[in-house]
């Protein structure tokens, strides 16, 4: 059976969307949107233009039978959608939320079942890649409920995943699609999906829309990270040409940093003494936070909003806590702690982290997007001039320091649905260039639906049917290099050089290695987006823009149980996926092994270190783990090592145990 249709996915942070186009239309086919059907109430169904990234992992008794059961006649063990959204709020212990967050979390074993995080022993957990697994298994039942003719298997399908995702992230996200069934997918980044958008509805006037614009940057603002890209548009004869140039390193920051902040403000009001809420009361709260955010930046805003909760108790009276949070107080809460304005040369503040912090994913240190931007564009500001056919010292840019001015901005995330938002951050870009009128905002049709719509639409480019936004690699590779002396700078070689196209592979026969056969072998692996190009099998220093991945490695096994050394290269290839592949080929042999990445985080690796070294006869150990559960003991055995080093950071409880096994 062959593909009647592109099918665009967005698998975000905190809802999912599906759009679609039939393939017979050719390049005029229409993008519909497909409501996506799912448990909203015991016994209750309904489709919603968006399915909330949730699952809720139900106990044995706790709904009546029947009561989750789906139009397919499936009664999912753990449900997806606004059930398990508003279900979660009551018993937040079952909950299974930001799975896209802990994808990317290098932090931790991304394959263990740690999630829900920090949830009693008695919940069966899951992996973030099963998680997101399980997401897109229920996108694929209601489609196929929908089109049962023309399988979501056979079909284009096209995925999008934040551009800052690192190739860990993006190779997880197809394994949890192939999980799912969907092995006929590629990858797309986000904000180039909602760019696509932006031209499908401009299929018969691009060159209009974007007269005299050169340089569009994209900003998008999910519920868990924010991304930012700057496409630059050439005039040929033949209308708008499309190149990426440029995509911001990952920052893991967003909506859900704002309600938790607001959150944290109204907790305070609410209760005295530092007292703390617990995580049923503030899992509502942080919901609350959401629709009051939404409605006090929104186009009509109230002059107040208040907010109530159940109380877990009897001795309140009413059994609520309520309270109010005015216009004003959210305005300065968001638009200054989120979006402030700044000079052009601020740089990002290392200060405490984002209240999301407490649920132990690493956010961004400074939640000032409006820094984040400047130092995005100050690093991208060579490719940022060429595409603007401009002088460092022409009258756009900003002196000191070098900052490329974008013609027009592109607003993504349901954030920006806020007028006041969106209105700020162009405001404090458009103050970069005081003397330059206000930076043109280019017009979105729907902030939630966008990128999956855009996402379709990279499926008919795909085929040809569409104009095709180039520019090859956000990131360039790199493979560390041993020193070759005491003190020397590290350096590594080139694999994949920034603007490698998709689909080439690369052969570094000219870097020769010596592997001994039947050993394991790791090479550390770096990334950078900086504006730079390096030649494939180049040698540079490592500096402070290039980031670590997870090290990649393999076990050499040679054929014939010979033994030895031998010589490899290194061979890599940017897959029409839009993943990194890389293998070590013998120079003598058609002999090659795939290299794999260790996806174990340092944190898994120390903590199974130190329980493992633990004597059974210690039993049980129970431990104060850090932020994370506030005073909460968790309570693990020598026995419970996947289970603990996925779930625990390096910083508390490590130390905890150590001094523990010490102390006996």
């Amino acid at each position: 059976m062959s593909a009647s249709h592109s099918v665009g996915i967005d698998l975000g942070t905190t809802n999912c969307a599906v759009a679609f186009a039939d393939l017979a239309a050719g390049a005029d086919a229409a993008v519909v949107d497909f409501p996506v059907p799912q448990l909203q109430r015991p016994a209750q169904t309904g489709a919603q233009s968006l399915l909330p990234s949730c699952l809720y992992v139900a106990g044995e008794h706790e709904l009546p039978p029947g009561s989750t059961r789906l139009p397919w006649g499936e009664s999912p063990k753990a449900i997806a959608g606004e059930f398990a959204r508003w279900q979660g709020a009551r018993v937040p212990g079952r909950l299974v939320a930001s799975a896209k967050s802990w994808l990317c979390h290098a932090g931790v074993d991304r394959s263990a079942p740690i999630l829900p995080w920090g949830a009693p022993a008695e919940v069966a957990k899951l992996s973030p890649v099963d998680a997101s697994a399980r997401l897109l298994a229920h996108l694929a039942s209601a489609w196929n409920h929908a089109h049962p003719a023309a399988p979501l298997a056979v079909q284009d399908v096209v995925i999008t995943v934040p551009a800052s995702f690192d190739e860990v992230a993006r190779a997880l996200t197809v394994r949890a699609a192939r999980q799912a069934g969907l092995e006929k997918l590629t990858l797309v980044e986000e904000p180039q999906a909602a760019f696509y958008d932006f031209t499908s509805r401009h299929r018969g006037d691009l060159a209009t829309a974007l007269a005299d614009v050169r340089l569009v940057l994209v900003v998008d603002i999910g519920g868990g990270t924010t991304d930012f890209t700057l496409i630059q548009i050439a005039v040929t004869p033949d209308g708008p040409s499309l190149q990426r140039i440029a995509v911001g390193d990952h920052l893991m920051l967003g909506g859900d940093n704002m309600d938790a902040a607001l959150a944290r403000q109204v907790e305070e009001r609410l209760l005295s003494g530092g007292r703390k809420l617990g995580a049923t009361q503030w899992t509502q709260l942080v919901q609350a936070a959401r629709a009051a955010k939404e409605a006090l930046l929104g186009a009509e805003p109230p002059t107040r909003h208040g907010i109530s909760l159940v109380s877990e108790g009897s001795r309140l009276l009413g059994g609520t806590l309520s309270a109010e949070i005015d216009r004003a107080e959210a305005e300065r809460l968001i638009l200054e702690g989120f979006f402030p304005t700044c000079a052009p040369d601020e740089t990002p503040r290392r200060a405490a982290r984002a209240a999301l912090q407490e649920l132990g994913l690493p956010y961004a240190q400074d939640a000032a997007v409006t820094r984040h931007l400047a130092a995005f564009l100050r690093q991208h500001a060579t490719a940022g001039c060429a595409a603007l056919n401009a002088e460092p010292t022409a009258a756009r840019l900003s002196s000191p320091p070098l900052l490329p001015r974008p013609d027009a901005i592109l607003l993504n995330g349901g954030v920006f649905n806020s007028p006041r938002i969106a209105g700020r951050l162009l405001d404090v870009v458009s103050t970069w260039w005081p003397e330059a009128p206000r930076v043109r905002l280019l017009r979105h049709d729907s902030l939630e639906l966008a990128v999956a719509r855009g996402a379709a639409c990279y499926g008919l480019v795909r085929r040809g049917l569409g104009q095709r936004i180039g520019g090859g690699a956000a990131h360039a590779f790199y493979v560390g290099l041993a020193a070759d002396q005491a003190g020397a700078a590290p350096r590594a070689v080139c694999v994949i050089p920034r603007g490698h196209e998709e689909g080439q592979t690369l052969d570094l026969t000219g870097r020769p290695f010596s592997l001994t056969l039947g050993q394991p072998v790791q090479f550390p692996l770096f990334s950078t987006t900086a504006d730079r190009i390096d030649p494939p099998g180049g040698v540079v220093k490592l500096g402070d823009e290039f980031r670590p991945l997870p090290p990649i490695h393999t076990l050499l096994r040679a054929a014939h149980g010979k033994a030895g050394t031998i010589p490899v290269h290194l061979r890599a290839t940017l897959t029409e996926l839009g993943t990194l592949e890389l293998w070590c080929v013998a120079n003598e042999t058609d002999e090659r092994w795939r290299l794999e990445f260790e996806l174990r985080g340092a944190a898994a690796r120390t903590a199974a270190t130190v329980i493992e070294s633990m004597p059974a006869e210690y039993g049980e150990v129970r431990a104060v783990v850090g932020r994370v559960f506030g005073k909460t003991p968790l309570t693990v055995g020598p026995r419970d090592v996947k289970q603990l080093g996925s779930t625990l950071e390096v910083e508390g409880p490590c130390t905890v145990y150590a001094e523990q096994m010490k102390s006996k």
